[in-house]
């Protein structure tokens, strides 16, 4: 389906201009149609961002989930399905992010972050995407699946390429990679099967165990569903750790507010996470012609549901673009909303909480150093943030 186009997606961007592109979006069109990447209605406004998540039946996920369309090959829930079908991979994983369990992974995460962190901070600085970011949440993920030693490494390795693949929108090495993984995936599968662990410690055994109706998950629905849970921790933390750098390297008193305070991390993080949203490509598709945002969205448009956009709509938060830890009860789309609300978002806030903890209590200062290279859609955020910095003594 093709529209007037009311946007051009840019070529190159920089660390600010897609919040100056958004918010001009959201002041005079704010559900516009890009003919770029396949052609895609952008959402930009909070209130149609939480009607296209949470009206499931109107814009299905089933058919295209990230602008640019990136999956080449099999379905992978529970993203790629509408209730109630995603429901059971959903449960599997949710189960180990209790209240209880998240409790217990916090020591876990502050003694993996030291592990990363500590020599970013020995050596002086460096690129905090390559030489920290890009390995941590992937340790994490090693870490939560429990996987042998080697996989660990296997995939530290595999998920950092297929990530700036991705970042780089090299399709080839894309597709590469991502076939990698589903044989790590394939491996694992089989490895709990032939050597079962209990389904109470162990997710893979976990989602091996699920019945419905009396009947197993098929193999390939666990498999795809396992490949995208190694995948959702990747993605997103790469690149707001580096937007975090950028922020406090900017704001020195804000870093220095929180070296002083640092029980005011946790209202911190949010506000963060609000003004440099990783996500701002997931993607939807009309089930029907729908009126939305004072356009008509005709009966398979892809729409973009731009979460770095509807975090800085004048008509919900105050004062959109600055930085303010006064906020009451920010309503929040970083994590999505509705059915496919990710299930992780636990365990990523305390290993963002615990990175950034540790970089006002580690460092005194943090100094931009070179020029930073920017994702494209559908993440937002940089790929590389050359810093310099002062440890703390």
């Amino acid at each position: 389906m093709t529209h007037p186009a009311d946007f051009t997606v840019p070529e190159v961007e920089d660390f600010d201009s897609p919040h100056a592109l958004f918010a001009e979006l959201r002041g005079h069109c704010p559900v516009a149609w890009a003919d770029e990447m396949g052609g895609f209605w952008a959402v930009t406004k909070h209130a149609d961002i939480c009607r296209v998540l949470t009206e499931w039946q109107t814009f299905t996920t089933t058919v295209q989930n990230v602008v640019p369309r990136v999956a080449t090959t099999q379905r992978r829930p529970p993203l790629h399905l509408d209730p109630p079908g995603n429901i059971p991979y959903r449960n599997a994983i949710l189960r180990f992010l209790s209240p209880r369990r998240i409790e217990e992974w916090k020591p876990v995460i502050a003694a993996m972050v030291a592990e990363h962190f500590d020599p970013f901070v020995a050596a002086g600085g460096g690129d905090i995407c390559a030489d920290f970011s890009f390995t941590l949440p992937i340790a994490l993920l090693a870490e939560f699946f429990r996987l042998a030693p080697d996989e660990a490494a296997e995939i530290r390795i595999v998920g950092a390429e297929f990530n700036m693949a991705l970042q780089r929108q090299d399709f080839d090495l894309l597709r590469e990679r991502s076939d990698a993984l589903y044989n790590i995936a394939a491996r694992l599968i089989e490895d709990r099967k032939a050597n079962p662990q209990d389904p109470d410690l162990d997710p893979v055994s976990n989602l091996l165990a699920v019945r419905v109706d009396g009947a197993a998950l098929p193999d390939d629905k666990i498999l795809g569903a396992l490949r995208q849970f190694l995948l959702v921790g990747i993605i997103a933390p790469t690149t707001f750790i580096g937007s975090m750098a950028v922020h406090l390297a900017r704001h020195s008193e804000h870093h220095a507010e929180l070296t002083a305070n640092p029980d005011l991390v946790p209202v911190a993080l949010e506000e963060l996470l609000r003004l440099y949203t990783p996500y701002r490509g997931f993607a939807r598709t009309a089930t029907r012609d729908v009126e939305l945002g004072g356009k008509l969205v005709k009966e398979g448009d892809p729409l973009a549901v731009v979460f770095t956009s509807g975090n800085r709509d004048e008509d919900v938060f105050p004062d959109p673009h600055s930085y303010r830890l006064d906020r009451v009860e920010p309503d929040l789309v970083t994590f999505g909303r509705g059915p496919h609300m990710c299930p992780g978002s636990p365990l990523a806030r305390v290993l963002l909480a615990e990175v950034l903890l540790q970089i006002v209590q580690k460092t005194r200062d943090l100094r931009l150093t070179g020029t930073m290279e920017m994702t494209r859609w559908p993440e937002y955020g940089p790929l590389a943030v050359h810093l310099a910095l002062t440890p703390a003594r």
